[in-house]
């Protein structure tokens, strides 16, 4: 249960939503055994069509209301997770796929809808209907009260609680599975060109299938379970019936009143099925959501500094303790407003320095300031807007050009993304699209040339305005004229910013101040 509890915890911003939704719901039952016991003793029929009236209502209201606040605790629930992952994956995703995190967001939050609908809801109008079976039959005979409130509690309480314990391992399979699932059609749909060029459909189609046989077995081991646990809640339901049929057969209300609460009882074992495979979600959500932060925020923040050298001091680091250190006693000053060009084949270090400027990482000795303040000290937020970051594989988003820009300064107008385009060199082509910076692009900037697609994003780190601007192999992938013109493009836009440049070789570092191999 800690799990569930945990996301129960995690809804309490929508708690006026959620104790609405649970009145009504109890507000229609109330109306469902006044109807009840208003047929079966014959009240006048004005009384029953006004029952039967608010029970509509309220039925209605039920829907809508319960709905609504579900609907809220898992958009927030959505919003936490996301959270959560960028807070421990400010690098990218690392080791993690994005078919599986994308299962996690998508098919595990959806799974906790049973918690509130099929569980809380049903839970708590057991919680009440129990003590009300057995003071209504008390009268007729405490034993026969006694025998059904035993029976009730198999079916609405026992039962559920087995069927979840049973069905947990189920759930973790089934969800497990599902990310499965999404990562081969992921992948295969990702890389549909090359599947294509070398002819290997038929081997990733049976991938995909081969995925989906396990995602339907584990589908069926828990429709299997939840059969048993139903049927024996169906049982318990005919059983409490029949003795109330056979031994209060003269009082129709009391029996009419029995029927309505082993009905809602006799839904709880399937309620606990899913509440096992809710549980395994919400511990899937957990694991990523509530991890470990590679570099956690200072208890009391220190501000950037606005002027300082950034500093390397006596750093190690790797990012693997199994593996060899990246750094091993690293020094290395860069005075603010420096220019400078860190250059090495792939695997030396070059990006990881870039990370542990940006705390994506933390040195595992040594340290990291800006003036004299240490990195540990400055909340990643903060350093981040001191810190601005181009790297060869720079993400645009299919969205137009002025959210795409936007991104790197959420309060800029219309006149700061001109000048910061104007700045990249890319003004004029921006222009020259039917609706300028509204124009929307395609996935991945997919509209855009490698080489303005490269300009745009450097129009949008220029929009930042950072003292500090790392360039992590910016012109990867570009021809050596494209490159060059970027190159040119960067030493016009940034002449008072400290610039460290990432490079492979030589191109581009002419006029830096210093290159360090």
């Amino acid at each position: 249960m800690t799990p569930l509890l945990r996301v129960i915890a995690l809804w309490r911003p929508q708690t006026p939503w959620l104790l609405a939704g649970l009145l009504v719901s109890l507000a229609a039952l109330a109306s469902l055994l006044g109807l009840l016991a208003g047929a079966a003793l014959l009240t006048a029929t004005i009384a029953l069509s006004r029952l039967g009236l608010a029970r509509l209502v309220l039925r209605y209201l039920e829907r809508l209301v319960t709905h609504s606040a579900l609907f809220r605790a898992l958009a927030a629930l959505r919003i936490w997770f996301f959270r959560g992952l960028a807070q421990r994956s400010a690098g990218g995703l690392g080791f993690r796929d994005a078919g599986d995190l994308l299962a996690r967001l998508v098919n595990d939050v959806e799974a906790l809808d049973a918690i509130y609908l099929r569980l809380l809801l049903p839970a708590a109008a057991c919680i009440i209907l129990l003590p009300t079976l057995i003071l209504l039959f008390a009268p007729v005979a405490f034993w026969l009260a006694i025998l059904l409130g035993i029976l009730f509690m198999l079916a609405a309480f026992a039962l559920p609680l087995l069927a979840a314990r049973a069905s947990r391992a189920t759930g973790e399979r089934l969800a497990t599975a599902g990310a499965g699932l999404r990562v081969a059609v992921l992948d295969t749909i990702s890389g549909l060109r090359e599947v294509r060029a070398f002819a290997a459909e038929p081997r990733m189609i049976a991938l995909v299938e081969s995925r989906e046989a396990i995602v339907q077995a584990a589908e069926r081991d828990l429709a299997y379970r939840a059969a048993w646990a139903q049927a024996a809640a169906f049982l318990c339901a005919q059983a409490g019936l029949l003795a109330a049929l056979i031994f209060a057969g003269a009082h129709p209300a009391l029996v009419f009143a029995a029927a309505a609460a082993f009905e809602f009882a006799a839904s709880m074992p399937r309620a606990g099925v899913l509440a096992g495979h809710a549980a395994a979600a919400a511990s899937r959500l957990l694991a990523v959501a509530e991890g470990p932060i590679p570099v956690p925020d200072p208890i009391t923040p220190a501000p950037v500094p606005p002027n300082g050298t950034l500093r390397f001091e006596a750093v190690h680091f790797a990012w693997n303790p199994t593996r060899p250190p990246i750094f091993a006693g690293l020094t290395l000053d860069i005075p603010q407003g420096s220019r400078v060009a860190i250059l090495g084949p792939s695997g030396s270090g070059k990006s990881t320095l870039a990370a542990l400027a940006l705390k994506v990482a933390a040195p595992t000795s040594g340290r990291i300031t800006i003036g004299n303040t240490d990195l540990t000290q400055i909340p990643a937020s903060t350093l981040r807007h001191h810190i601005a970051w181009l790297s060869q594989s720079t993400h645009l988003f299919a969205d137009t050009i002025r959210n795409n820009l936007l991104l790197g300064r959420p309060d800029a107008t219309d006149e700061d993304l001109w000048a910061a385009l104007n700045a990249a060199q890319i003004a004029t082509l921006v222009q020259s699209l039917p609706q300028t910076l509204n124009t929307t692009l395609g996935e991945h900037g997919a509209t855009l040339s490698g080489g303005q697609a490269r300009r745009l994003a450097l129009a949008r780190t220029l929009l930042t305005n950072a003292p500090i601007l790392i360039l992590d192999e910016p012109c990867a992938g570009l021809d050596a004229q494209t490159e060059r013109d970027f190159h040119t493009t960067l030493n016009t836009a940034t002449p008072t910013q400290t610039i460290i440049l990432i490079a492979h070789r030589l191109t581009g570092t002419e006029r830096l101040d210093r290159t360090y191999r």
